[in-house]
């Protein structure tokens, strides 16, 4: 079966190629902003080239340009400006179908050379944040091997990123941090979470809910994180969304194997004369089908979603802007029992939950440019809602016998605030967030150990404020960045003891050579985070709050690190990193510390715990990147880390569940001609570290699998090692394009690893046999070879 819906793939993709090959090529346009990397403010009569060609446009009085009448393919574009470095965007797919705007933020170069010409580091980076830090542009994104237009699937391809092993999540851990432990940012307003099916508590799912079509850029900051973010350990992922179009209505239209979406823009309110609108949009809508996938192929459990995403930007004038955004979710778990009996599927069906989830954020942000350009302020009001019905019964399929019920919701409501100044050399930030969280809950443990219900809620107040301070000295070779943030809260016995979780920062990097090659970078910080509202609406069957007594997770950082420019596209880099924690939550009926928890699928936190357990991660990165140049790009990563956490007993620190110690990453590929690409990637993860199942514990709570937390780290899974390629192909119409994308999801058909499975021995015909008994469940090959074909269309 499985080869021959591989040969239906191939089939297909060979006609669609050979069929759309005899259509010629037509010629494309795109466009873009120039602007002062710090001020933003237009640069007039800039110069924008496409290097290797003629082609090129001067920017005009809002610091636009336009080049026309380009032959459809990826470029190297470069932008300059008198008294500006140079900069250049790496692999820029022209497509007749229309592009995204091609912008540029200039730094002003204060070093002049006679007969040198200074071109601004193309990896991004800055005095607040000089190191650990990584960009993917929206190229990289779109066509990431494996990805499955999945952003946080993307974000894996990033160095000392891994996902949890075994299992259908979509986890994002970071140098040997929880899962929870990250923030996300879209447009600078904060979203709990990106994925579909998230752990109440955690930020994991198996599916990504945010759209790739409309990203800019992804950056992740994975330490030395600037002051105006809180609540974040291990790592700050900014999704920079991009403007809609603000001259003519665009669509992109996107199929796959398991899903449908569609994204549309444009300008609003334009008027007959107007070359472009001070009002644009972008929105989409997805649609899954997986379910009707997983259906035919007789799985245990259906997961149906839809999500949306939007956004609405309004230029007030020259020096202010509106932009109204958000995105959202609903989500579907539902149970499918098989048609045969086998016994792993038959521990699936007992074991899943049933999931019913929807989830929204939007924001309102208003950004004021000072007219004197000596800086400006952002004010943002959010809000976010998380409702989760999560329960689980001994009879899934027809949902009799209750064992767990949890029926919660979280809402955020936020106002954040910024403010940048620029004081001669100096760039000043500071601001504040006032925050009201609201929780309700309705927890059942009827069949659980536990064995109590209770229901509560509250609201309450969180606060912070936060300064920095940078500048550049030596001609820009030396930077220093000091900053502080402070937070708290109107909940928890010690929540407004600020002193508890003020929070210094300090950075500073220094480049060794006149020409800029080599640099040096270096920073210390502490960072806090509030413990999840699972954990602070935990209450007795009497209601009463017992974990009022939590403490803010205190994570210590301290890195170092060189990098070398080996030439103006490609860059490779040491950083050694450590990272101490304080406080962490310990599980007081398990005795585990909640740092390796959160990579299943039921709620995080829903328990009492003592805010006593430590932590430690520490390792080396070694990194080489190459953007797009001579039609070929790549990422190529290795992390050797560890991770350790105590229980109760701070002498004792264990594996935790993130330790795979080897961590290797590979993202690459290849542009020939006539617009078609080869991508791939390869990931390799270290043996995965487990607490053993309690066979007897596990017996009397089935269907709950209850883990010997005691022997954390005892259970060892093989390896992780697997390699995902991707192939495209472009056509270009009068403005429209055809992209038909096909992807091998482990090509090598490498054997995955999986924890052992456990369920009650059964007859042939899948009655339990009396009296009840625990057997494991013999392991099945999971070397399962995934093909997926898919179009994009772009008009």
């Amino acid at each position: 079966m499985k080869r021959y819906i591989f040969s239906l793939v191939i089939t297909i993709l060979i006609v669609f190629t050979t069929s759309f090959e005899s259509f010629g090529q037509t010629k494309a346009s795109f466009g873009g902003y120039v602007r002062d990397a710090k001020t933003e403010e237009p640069l007039i009569g800039a110069s924008v080239i496409i290097e290797g060609t003629q082609l090129g446009a001067v920017t005009n009085i809002d610091g636009y340009y336009e080049i026309k009448n380009i032959e459809p393919q990826s470029y190297t574009v470069t932008a300059s400006y008198v008294g500006y470095q140079k900069s250049s965007r790496f692999n820029v797919t022209v497509r007749s179908g229309g592009i995204p705007n091609v912008n540029f933020e200039l730094s002003q170069d204060i070093e002049k050379l006679e007969g040198v010409t200074v071109r601004a580091n193309p990896f991004i980076k800055n005095e607040e944040t000089p190191l650990s830090i990584q960009k993917l542009s929206p190229e990289e994104i779109a066509t990431y091997p494996g990805g499955n237009n999945d952003i946080a699937k993307v974000a894996q391809s990033l160095p000392g990123v891994s996902g949890s092993v075994g299992g259908f999540r979509n986890d994002i851990i970071i140098r040997g941090g929880a899962p929870n432990e990250n923030v996300y940012y879209l447009d600078g307003i904060e979203i709990p979470n990106i994925n579909h099916f998230s752990t109440q508590g955690s930020a994991g799912g198996p599916v990504g809910l945010l759209n790739v079509s409309f990203f800019e850029g992804v950056t992740l900051s994975s330490s030395a994180f600037a002051s105006q973010y809180d609540n974040v350990l291990s790592g700050v992922l900014q999704f920079d969304q991009r403007d809609g179009n603000r001259r003519e209505f665009r669509n992109n239209f996107r199929l796959s194997s398991s899903e449908a979406a569609i994204t549309t823009e444009g300008p609003l309110f334009k008027k007959e004369d107007e070359e472009r609108s001070n009002t644009s949009f972008i929105a989409s809508v997805r649609r899954s089908y997986l379910q009707l996938l997983f259906q035919a192929i007789d799985l245990p459990f259906l997961p149906d979603y839809w999500d949306y995403q939007y956004k609405l930007s309004h230029k007030i004038d020259d020096y202010n802007e509106l932009i109204f955004t958000g995105v959202g979710s609903i989500d579907d778990l539902t149970i499918n029992a098989p048609d045969d009996f086998s016994p792993e599927q038959q521990a699936v069906l007992d074991q899943i939950p049933v999931i019913k989830q929807w989830s929204t954020t939007s924001g309102l942000s208003w950004k004021r440019r000072f007219k004197d350009n000596s800086g400006f302020m952002t004010t943002a009001l959010s809000t976010n809602i998380l409702n989760n019905q999560f329960e689980q019964f001994q009879d899934n399929v027809n949902q009799e016998g209750l064992v767990f019920s949890n029926n919660s919701q979280e809402q955020e409501i936020k106002l954040r605030y910024n403010y940048t100044k620029f004081l001669e050399d100096w760039t000043i930030n500071s601001g504040f967030i006032v925050q009201e969280a609201i929780y309700t809950n309705s927890t059942d443990f009827a069949g659980d150990r536990r064995g109590f219900s209770y229901e509560n809620n509250f609201n309450f107040t969180r606060y912070g404020a936060n300064a920095q301070a940078s500048r550049n000295f030596l001609n820009d070779r030396l930077g220093l960045s000091a900053g502080f943030r402070f937070d708290g809260n109107t909940f928890t016995e010690s929540g407004n003891e600020i002193y508890k979780t003020f929070s210094p920062r300090a950075s500073i990097s220094y480049t060794l050579d006149e020409k800029r090659k080599w640099t040096i970078n270096a920073s210390a910080g502490r960072y806090y985070k509030i413990p999840p509202y699972t954990i602070l609406g935990f209450a007795n069957e009497n209601g009463e709050f017992l974990n009022r007594d939590a403490e803010y997770i205190q994570s210590d950082h301290l890195v170092a690190g060189i990098e070398y420019l080996v030439t103006p596209s490609s860059r490779f880099s040491i950083e050694g990193f450590y990272k101490r924690y304080d406080n962490y939550p310990v599980s007081v009926i398990d005795s585990v510390s909640l740092a390796n928890l959160g990579g299943g699928f039921s709620v995080l936190g829903n328990e009492e715990i003592e805010s006593v357990g430590l932590g430690r991660t520490y390792g080396m990165e070694f990194l080489y990147q190459r953007k797009l140049t001579k039609d070929f790009y790549a990422i190529l990563a290795y992390t050797l880390y560890r991770s350790e956490f105590t229980g109760f007993d701070k002498d004792e620190y264990l594996r935790s569940t993130w330790d795979n110690q080897n961590l290797i990453t590979f993202t690459g590929g290849y542009k020939f001609g006539n617009n078609w690409e080869l991508s791939a990637r390869v990931r390799y993860l270290g043996r995965t570290p487990l607490a053993p199942v309690d066979q007897e514990a596990t017996l009397r709570a089935y269907p709950s699998i209850v883990r010997d937390y005691s022997r954390q780290g005892d259970l060892l899974l093989d390896p992780f090692n697997q390699t995902d390629i991707r192939i495209d192909k472009k056509w270009n119409f009068d403005n429209w394009t055809f992209n038909i994308f096909f992807e091998v999801q482990n090509a090598f058909v490498q054997d995955l690893p999986s924890e052992p499975s456990f369920g009650l021995r059964r007859d042939d015909m899948g009655d339990i046999i009396q009296p009840r008994e625990l057997v494991r469940i013999e392991d099945v090959s999971n070397s399962s070879l995934l093909p997926n074909l898919g179009v994009v269309i772009d008009f």
